[in-house]
């Protein structure tokens, strides 16, 4: 069978078994900053062509997911369940770009795992259908990886541009992509030396032309830099965006335990430490295959995976594991590498028992507080706030409403789809004992 139509075959098993798995999903509402930024960001689009939204407050976000997202209820109407078909669309690709990359360093078996694995861990399978920037980041940071393997630069420079055009934080790539090209250079002068071949580096043209695709990427995040500044007044986000997100996380303790959590998030959380086990179980008392012929795909994923661990604990308010999902992929490609090295009972018992954790966690919550959208909880915070919004739509004399966000924007906007008009809201910022200060009593009839 010829690469591409078993390419799409591939895609299309992959997209069919996501979709059926989240059959009972596809129509929820939409969730927390979904319903925050992300869908008015899009419906903006959608319905006005605007880039940089105008319903909701502008953070400075690079617009393709938006965008697509946007296209897409042109092309089959606005509702959720376009909105989590399209998603699952490019979960699927994600999965598919895992498996090809997996196939690639470590064969096919372990490849299979790697991608089963990343489909069925908790908070992959989440935010499979969530409209949220991280997963596309993450398709194309694996496409990326993939590129600079084959040595691939055009597609390289096109892959990284649309990783930086959805999420502009995939910029952190770039200086790892550099230092990767440039230790394999010096690798291959080395043999070349060694050989006494005499000197095999690139003519000055082609080294000239190989260094414009790897800056490449950056000549669109500059324009949409700039784009913004022109709309806004601002380089990116906005005041409240940049104190929470920037100015108010550059303090030496927050950025230790926030590194702390972002490495438990990424080798012990969601059953993650099982394969981090196996992993290590692997490397030390595996057989003697060496890993010399997956030092280029060792190199980018320690690599990508220390500049990302390394960014956000610098730089963002909230602590989100979904921030990490650009390189999730590389976490279970690298653990199935390691896991593969021992023999195949074992490796095939590491990786069955990981994937049945995983998908207890999609149900199991864990004993401390986390994000809803980190697995099936999502769903169950949204089912409960369409029970609140049907139960408010019902009371009589259309009573005015104290509540907070996200309830109340998703009282106000009817197309998040909790209500089937506004409801008479009087928003406050929270509900802390300082936020009840501020509200007259008579100023609403229900507490929500």
């Amino acid at each position: 069978m010829r690469a591409l139509p078993r390419l799409l075959l591939g895609l299309g098993a992959v997209f069919l078994t996501l979709l059926a798995l989240h059959f009972p999903f596809l129509s929820l509402p939409y969730f927390w900053d979904e319903a925050g930024y992300y869908i008015p960001a899009a419906l903006d689009f959608s319905r006005s062509w605007l880039l940089v939204p105008e319903s909701t407050l502008p953070t400075g976000h690079t617009p393709l997911l938006m965008i697509y997202i946007g296209y897409a209820w042109r092309l089959f109407g606005f509702s959720p369940l376009v909105t989590r078909v399209a998603m699952i669309l490019v979960a699927s690709a994600t999965v598919a770009a895992t498996y090809a990359l997996a196939r690639r360093v470590a064969g096919r078996e372990p490849a299979a795992w790697s991608a089963a694995l990343l489909a069925v861990s908790p908070i992959f399978f989440a935010q499979s259908s969530l409209a949220y920037l991280d997963l596309a980041a993450g398709l194309f940071t694996v496409l990326a990886v993939l590129a600079l393997l084959d040595r691939r630069m055009k597609m390289f420079a096109l892959v990284a541009s649309l990783a930086v055009l959805t999420k502009e934080t995939a910029v952190v790539m770039l200086p790892v992509a550099w230092a990767f090209v440039l230790w394999q250079r010096k690798a291959r002068a080395s043999v070349a030396l060694e050989e006494a071949a005499g000197n095999r580096e690139l003519p000055d043209a082609t080294l000239l032309r190989q260094w414009l695709y790897l800056v490449a990427p950056l000549l669109p995040l500059i324009a949409w830099t700039l784009y913004y500044h022109y709309k806004t007044g601002y380089w990116t986000g906005n005041a409240e965006y940049l104190q929470y997100n920037l100015f108010s996380t550059l303090d030496p303790g927050r950025i230790f335990w926030s590194l702390m959590r972002r490495l438990y998030e990424v080798f012990v959380g969601g059953f993650n430490w099982l394969l981090v086990l196996g992993a290590g179980v692997g490397m030390w008392w595996g057989h003697s295959r060496k890993l010399s012929c997956l030092r280029d795909f060792i190199f980018l994923a320690i690599g990508m995976g220390t500049a990302y661990v390394l960014m956000l604990s610098v730089i963002g308010g909230a602590i989100l594991p979904r921030y990490l999902l650009p390189i999730l992929p590389l976490f279970f490609v690298t653990a199935a590498v390691l896991i593969w090295r021992l023999p195949k009972t074992t490796a095939r018992a590491i990786s069955g028992v990981a994937a049945g954790c995983f998908i207890a966690a999609w149900f199991i919550n864990p004993p401390y507080p986390f994000p809803y959208e980190d697995n099936l909880a999502y769903a169950d915070f949204i089912r409960l706030h369409q029970r609140a919004a049907r139960f408010l739509e019902d009371q009589p004399g259309e009573p005015r409403i104290l509540t907070a966000w996200p309830a109340s924007d998703e009282l106000t906007r009817p197309f998040l789809g909790y209500v089937r008009g506004p409801l008479d809201v009087a928003p406050i910022e929270g509900l802390t004992r300082d936020d009840f200060r501020q509200v007259a009593p008579e100023s609403f009839q229900l507490l929500y």
